[in-house]
């Protein structure tokens, strides 16, 4: 009997077509509170989903009004305001903490470690250059770099050559890969690494030679070398 059924839901569409439509109606009706979870928790979820996004478009909003005063202090090297703001506007440290998860909060950290590290607190711009994170060509390299300086201050060169190592790596370019790499040279050799210094000399010639730096690294290699035997 169960064959004979089954060869007339193959050649009658319409017996199919019942079949499929009540099995459907059967499934909802047993399982119509499942259901109305399931739907309730995909709604719930682009809802909220939508709620995040608003909230982190108004946060970045907020966040760059404030970096708008502390980004002139900076400019006018009163770097103390701009660091921690003048009492009415808030300065980079509390923007990068407060709306570090947003863009311009990203970006209140590269700003805190340039005001940070003119103002001689390298451990704290070093804190705060290691949160800046960004796919952009300059500023990111530029972020590796500054990382370095603050390393160097503090004493420790060849921690201070591998981040300026890692800045002329960063998307080389022409102009700046030359720059940082001299960086990373006079590094390794404040840390009396002079034959990996007249290597990193050696790349830039190799590699560069049309950059500005190229005479400098031939005259530092060689006296790398002499000082490496």
């Amino acid at each position: 009997m169960k064959q004979e059924s089954d060869l007339e839901l193959v050649e009658n569409p319409d017996a199919l077509a019942d079949r499929l439509v009540g099995g459907s109606e059967d499934f909802v009706t047993r399982h119509k509170n499942l259901l109305i979870g399931i739907f309730v928790a995909i709604a719930a979820a682009v809802v909220g989903g939508f709620l995040f996004y608003q909230n982190r478009q108004n946060q970045n909003e907020e966040a760059l009004a404030a970096m708008f005063q502390a980004e002139y202090y900076l400019e006018a090297d009163s770097l103390n305001k701009a660091i921690n703001g003048d009492g009415q506007y808030a300065g980079f440290k509390k923007i990068a903490d407060e709306y570090g998860s947003t863009k311009a909060g990203n970006l209140a950290n590269f700003y805190a470690g340039i005001a940070l590290l003119k103002q001689g607190q390298f451990q704290e711009a070093l804190n705060y250059l290691e949160e800046f994170k960004s796919d952009d060509l300059l500023l990111q390299a530029r972020a590796y770099s500054l990382q370095g300086d603050a390393q160097l201050e503090l004493g420790k060169a060849e921690e201070a050559a591998e981040l300026y190592t890692k800045a002329a790596e960063h998307k080389a370019n022409d102009y700046f890969s030359p720059q940082y790499l001299m960086k990373a040279a006079l590094a390794l050799e404040t840390a009396n690494k002079n034959a990996e210094a007249a290597e990193v000399y050696g790349r830039i010639i190799e590699n560069y030679p049309v950059s500005q730096e190229v005479n400098d690294a031939k005259k530092f290699k060689a006296r790398a070398e002499e000082l490496a035997n």
